[in-house]
């Protein structure tokens, strides 16, 4: 059902950098690529990840109880997304491990303060 999100950010060359590399590591790919919006996608079919400068110019700002979360198809790849996303600068927000019987996640914040999770299901 999700298309795409989008982040706010007020540094898009940062916070390029930051995707390109966490993003790229799971296999992510730039898909849109503008002054003001960057869209990544691991396959045209698949729901992605946006960053852009608010469009109504004032500053981009974290929502409170918002997040965005990533799925992957291990427990290796929600560890070394996690830790991708902190080497790159990204603040720990919950350490990886597992939630529940089937759920295995870790949060963090980007370079811009907003709220992710990489989570996979099952053992």
């Amino acid at each position: 059902m999700i298309g795409y999100v989008t982040l706010g950010t007020n540094d898009i060359e940062r916070a390029a950098a930051f995707y390109d590399a966490l993003l790229g590591s799971i296999g992510g790919k730039r898909f849109m690529d503008t002054e003001r919006f960057i869209a990544w996608t691991v396959s045209p079919t698949a729901p992605g990840l946006s960053v852009a400068k608010p469009y109504d110019g004032k500053p981009a700002t974290v929502g409170n109880g918002v997040m965005i979360a990533l799925v992957v198809d291990s427990r290796a790849k929600v560890d070394a997304l996690h830790a991708k996303a902190l080497e790159l600068g990204g603040k720990d927000e919950g350490a990886v491990g597992l939630r529940g019987d089937n759920f295995y996640a870790g949060y963090f914040r980007d370079l811009d303060g907003n709220k992710l999770n990489v989570f996979c299901m099952g053992k």
